[in-house]
């Protein structure tokens, strides 16, 4: 299997779990273009001293006809963050979410019928805009956002190959948070900011989130990667469970027994007020849930902070 973006929060828990299963693995990245480029080195250097190299790769420029040859592509790489894709960040997003797409799913598209692999495209919550209900995959989308659309964009790009002959599947993924979550991403900041006293800014504050661990989120992508689903499907990967951001910061603050400091900021343009999950779909074809509860999950990221801190 080849995972793209493999340094990366969620890719670097995906790879280790596969190797885990007994799975061969291509672990491709391009860590100096990544959004949070420590971050992703030392992610890498973690699976390297697991036995893991990560291969140097970038998804818009190089050859990628031998990663076709693989008998599954997850493709997790891709740029990230709503807030940083408007103005110069657009050009960004549409070359490392819509490009890298385009270009993987041609590779596929050149191999024999029976030998191309299947492919499974990591994309957003964001696409469906905010939610006033539960979202379902047949749902109308609304990307709000230059990162929404190249979301909604790599997924039309997506159908069209499933269309074409390439096993294709989309994951729709919900708020990922746990142990290596990202810098900018708003769990990490509040726990770093209550375990050395540096406010960190609140954007908005009234969003609610289907937050979803990482762990579920790794489970859900291996299930859709050995699953026989039919080309084109799209599945809800979140937890069913809407919370407001408040009521997460309130309980991060209870786990570490202070509560976050923050200052007050403007949430960003295209910022979705709420995410919601409807994963009926994904437990029919999946047999996937979302098992882990916000304050355990919430209490794993906390130690892998806490370790951090240690180390």
């Amino acid at each position: 299997m080849v995972v793209t973006g493999a340094a990366g929060f969620i890719g670097s828990h995906l790879v280790q779990t596969l190797i885990a299963a007994g799975h061969d693995v291509l672990a491709v990245d391009a860590v100096e273009r990544a959004a949070a480029p420590e971050a992703a080195a030392a992610n890498s250097a973690e699976l390297s001293h697991a036995g893991v190299t990560v291969t140097e790769c970038d998804l818009a420029t190089d050859d990628l006809a031998p990663l076709a040859e693989a008998d599954a592509i997850l493709h997790l790489a891709g740029r990230p963050g709503v807030r940083t894709s408007w103005g110069r960040g657009r050009a960004a997003a549409h070359r490392d979410n819509v490009t890298t797409t385009e270009r993987l799913l041609a590779a596929c598209a050149a191999r024999p019928a029976r030998h191309r692999p299947r492919f499974v495209l990591a994309s957003s919550s964001s696409v469906y805009g905010s939610a006033a209900r539960p979202c379902a995959e047949h749902d109308r989308i609304d990307p709000r956002s230059p990162y929404a659309m190249s979301k909604a964009r790599a997924e039309q790009l997506t159908q069209e190959a499933a269309r074409d002959g390439v096993p294709a599947v989309i994951l729709r993924y919900f708020s990922v948070y746990g142990p290596r979550q990202r810098p900018d991403m708003a769990f990490h900041r509040f726990v770093e900011a209550a375990l050395d006293g540096s406010p960190a800014p609140l954007y908005g504050g009234d969003q609610s989130r289907s937050f979803t661990f990482v762990g579920d989120v790794v489970d859900a992508t291996v299930r859709a990667a050995r699953a026989p689903l039919p080309p084109g499907t799209v599945l809800n990967v979140g937890h069913p469970e809407s919370v407001s951001l408040r009521d997460a910061l309130q309980r991060i603050g209870a786990l570490l027994g202070t509560p976050p400091p923050t200052e007050p900021a403007a949430a960003a343009p295209g910022d979705v007020a709420r995410t919601w999950a409807g994963p009926d779909r994904a437990a029919r074809l999946l047999g996937w849930t979302a098992r882990t509860g916000l304050d355990a999950g919430l209490a794993r990221q906390i130690a892998w902070h806490r370790e951090r801190v240690r180390v």
